[in-house]
């Protein structure tokens, strides 16, 4: 495994996953972009947004992801988890999910064989390992059912020395807990799991990007992120 220090150009103070994000709620939704994540899963075409049925949204945030998931049709149960308090209230005020709960994404709680859809967004690099999320999502899978994961692309986490990082309301731009995982690391830990991969889009450094970031000019075509789609064998 890659270890992030290898790679930092910031040298920012590193808080984990529970505290940063705690502290970073207020303005999240002000600072990250939707082209990260929100736009590729617009491109996506193995998954009928609109067919499912139950959906269980994995670090479910602010519920973004949910409420791009009501946006494209989905109108059945919608279950979000995610590790910070502060978070789901904000989500919960959005009103996107039926159930939220706190917990971890590796040992949801949630039931077995229950989803259509496992789905997660930004959230792959403060784990450690892959392995534990992709076999819970394995758990939670009804046959047939998929998994989407969208991913900080590692080379661009290399490539700027940049980890996930907020800014506090004294100014001081305060990393959290970031791990480096290849593609590679997601197809291994997927497969190993009992998943088949069936659609994967990446993301680059583009005119979008550079109008909201022109700093990045440096990164113009570098990937930036990437979208996994896996699907579970059985009758869907």
């Amino acid at each position: 495994m890659l270890d992030f220090s290898d790679f930092d150009t910031r040298g920012y103070r590193t808080v984990d996953v529970a505290t940063g994000y705690g502290q970073w709620v207020g303005t999240y939704e002000d600072t990250v972009e939707d082209v990260m994540d929100l736009a590729l899963l617009e491109e996506l075409t193995a998954v009928d947004w609109g067919r499912l049925r139950h959906v269980a949204d994995l670090g479910c945030g602010t519920g973004r992801t949910g409420a791009w998931l009501r946006q494209r049709g989905v109108s059945g149960t919608l279950d979000g988890v995610d590790l910070t308090p502060g978070m789901l209230r904000v989500a919960r005020a959005k009103g996107a999910h039926d159930r939220l709960a706190e917990g971890d994404v590796r040992a949801t709680g949630l039931e077995s064989g229950a989803y259509d859809l496992v789905i997660s967004s930004l959230i792959d690099e403060h784990l450690p390992e892959l392995g534990p999320y992709y076999t819970e999502a394995g758990r939670l899978a009804a046959p047939g059912g998929f998994c989407v994961v969208v991913a900080i692309h590692p080379h661009f986490i290399m490539a700027s020395g940049m980890p996930t990082h907020f800014t506090d309301g004294s100014g001081e731009h305060i990393a959290i807990s970031t791990h480096i995982h290849l593609l590679s690391d997601h197809v291994t830990a997927g497969l190993g799991a009992g998943w088949r991969l069936v659609e994967m889009r990446e993301g680059i450094v583009d005119g979008r990007w550079l109008e909201r970031k022109p700093q990045w000019e440096k990164y113009r075509n570098h990937p930036v992120s990437a979208a996994l789609v896996w699907q579970r064998d059985g009758a869907a």
